[in-house]
């Protein structure tokens, strides 16, 4: 481990904090060890490490800046320095009583009201602390083909399985079934027998994370089921309730216990095509589960197989987890007839010579959703005509071709969205255009290939709508795993590195002086730089390097990311010396170019000392 390497932008933060190997320790054990009983995970949970990795999570989220029931937000917490951060987590933990949850509604696609709640934001913290150990034992247990919140996995894998079964496998009929408020009426006993059966069998924490499912609603009271939606620990407790669910319909035939073992190994993968080949000849029936949090479909061959799963799972979602199901919005769709919507798109099975092929479009719903979130971005386009609105609209743009562009007809689709949006564009706008501008970069590496006349707003062009094509949806790859060293090796394949003796001296020894803020942007700083001096770009050593502020805090400077840089400690000298002998010391030794010195006197100036000439 000493001599290895750490990745450069996209490090996780868990190798930050060095507590990869603990979490490593936890998947292999859960993975390997089917009946393991995890009793003393709270020792895990308050170790120093843990703490300081969740507030380094939390801080990235863009929730932290929301406010709770104390008014807090995260800018509170950066004021705490790692010590007292680390006393007041375990403290909350020896005896745990959550503060109460913030009631907020936001607009739901249907015109209704969703409500979140919103712990305070220690109670995030905590919360998090908790979920980055219990991650590690539940991914092993998961189901490989749920989608939803969990790591290295996403929509596009989702829709790139049913894609697949549909295919692939000539499944035609898909039970739709959609479950009342989920997140609403999750059982609470229940959900904590899961986590028992799962092996996690520290009592504590399981009491912890019960006064946690009943934390008081302002407005509303003690909840006594449903896991509130807002909460960091809600979408994994959500998928530990359905993870039952994922397994029993798997059961039914992928992972059918057969009284021979078909089983084969093929490039280190277990093949599984002569067992359903032997099930095929049987009387089982060929169904198979794809799972987005609670949004899921079960992939059938015929009606009669649809209708009886159907009814199935209907009773099976009723007698073991006390959920109903929607009567108006659950189905059993012909998907060689009739589109079946998922996660945005609408899939339906199209002949093609002598083949059967996936036909998918964007999803009515999300269409009109898209055009209404475009209206928007122009209306505030012509309230206030800034640099920045344009550039939300070109955002917003890229992001949503990015996204639906794995839909076979998403150019087709576009062009309709197009021809209402240009509309606005024009109606809004015209008094605001010009018919010239500057390309940025992005728009020629983006849009480069497309014979089409762009629109400017203050010189900048606005990103064009029918510039998407359609990309084949990729599955997942089951081998990239965050737990093991193997299946990191994927995720990291390309990234450079920085020297981990740095980064574990950075962690091991925080500036006691310093806030919680300051400590953890130092990490971040030498990841950020590559571990090079931000002036002279020689490499950083122990003991031969500071982190300076910008502007110093006695003027108003702060310990953000930006205020900061990794310097060279002659250098950091060279920025405060006052005295021409000990200048004239260092930039003899230091050699610097006349760049680095540019940069030097920029520095200079912000701590209130003259430019060096």
């Amino acid at each position: 481990m000493a001599t290895s390497t750490v990745k450069k932008q996209k490090l996780r933060n868990n190798e930050y904090y060095d507590t990869q190997t603990m979490f490593d320790e936890l998947y292999s054990t859960a993975k390997n060890k089917s009946n393991y009983k995890f009793y003393k995970l709270m020792d895990l949970i308050n170790s120093k490490e843990n703490i300081e990795l969740a507030y380094r999570n939390i801080k990235k989220n863009k929730g932290s800046k929301t406010k709770g029931s104390n008014g807090k937000t995260i800018d509170d917490i950066a004021m705490k320095t790692n010590e007292e951060l680390v006393n007041y987590v375990r403290n909350r933990l020896k005896n745990y009583t959550p503060h109460s949850v913030r009631r907020v509604e936001i607009p739901k696609r249907n015109g209704k009201m969703r409500p979140l709640g919103i712990p305070s934001i220690e109670d995030r913290i905590i919360q998090q602390c908790i979920k980055q150990v219990l991650e590690p034992i539940c991914e092993a247990k998961f189901y490989n083909h749920s989608y939803g919140f969990r790591p290295n996995r996403s929509t596009q894998h989702a829709v790139a399985k049913s894609v697949f079964y549909m295919q692939k496998n000539n499944l035609h009929y898909v039970v739709d079934i959609d479950i009342k408020g989920f997140f609403d009426n999750v059982d609470h006993g229940k959900l904590l027998k899961q986590m028992w059966t799962l092996g996690i069998q520290d009592k504590q924490l399981l009491c912890i994370i019960s006064k946690m499912l009943k934390a008081p609603i302002e407005n509303v009271g003690i909840p006594t089921k449903g896991t509130p939606q807002g909460g960091i620990l809600s979408p994994l407790l959500s998928n530990i309730v359905l993870n039952e669910l994922d397994w029993w319909i798997a059961k039914q035939w992928e992972y059918f216990e057969t009284n021979h073992n078909y089983d084969m190994i093929r490039n280190g993968k277990i093949e599984r095509s002569h067992k359903y080949r032997a099930l095929r000849k049987s009387k089982m029936k060929e169904i198979f589960i794809v799972r987005y949090a609670d949004d899921f479909k079960i992939f059938c061959k015929d009606f009669n197989t649809a209708q009886k799963i159907f009814h199935a799972t209907q009773m099976w979602l009723k007698e073991r987890l006390n959920l109903d199901i929607s009567e108006e919005k659950s189905k059993i769709v012909n998907l060689k007839k009739n589109y079946s919507e998922f996660l945005g798109f609408k899939l339906k099975i199209k002949s093609k010579g002598n083949k059967k092929v996936v036909k998918s479009h964007i999803s009515d719903r999300a269409k009109k959703d898209i055009v209404k979130q475009l209206k928007e971005k122009i209306k505030n386009i012509k309230r206030d005509t800034t640099i920045a609105n344009v550039g939300k609209y070109n955002a917003t743009v890229i992001g949503i071709q990015n996204y639906y562009s794995i839909a076979t007809d998403v150019y087709e689709d576009f062009r309709n969205i197009s021809y209402i949006v240009n509309r606005t564009i024009y109606n809004q706008t015209r008094k605001l255009q010009s018919k010239t501008g500057i390309k940025s970069e992005l728009y020629k590496r983006v849009y480069g290939n497309y014979n089409m006349k762009p629109i400017y707003i203050r010189n900048i062009p606005l990103f064009p709508l029918t510039g998407v094509k359609h990309i084949p949806p990729m599955n997942i790859r089951q081998d990239i795993c965050s737990y093991s060293k193997e299946g990191r090796a994927h995720i990291h394949a390309r990234q450079k590195g920085v020297s981990i003796n740095i980064l574990k001296y950075i962690l091991e020894n925080p500036i006691p002086s310093q806030s919680i803020e300051y400590n953890d942007n130092r990490l971040s700083l030498l990841v950020g730089q590559n571990g090079l001096c931000k002036i002279s770009k020689e490499p950083l050593e122990i003991g031969k390097m500071h982190c300076h502020h910008k502007k110093p805090k006695h003027l108003g400077g702060t310990d953000e990311y930006k205020n900061l840089i990794f310097i060279k400690a002659d250098i950091h000298r060279l920025i405060h010396a006052t005295n021409q002998e000990t200048i004239k010391q260092i930039l003899n030794t230091t050699k610097l170019n006349e760049k680095s010195l540019k940069e030097v006197n920029k520095l200079r100036i912000l701590v209130g000392n003259c430019k060096i000439a």
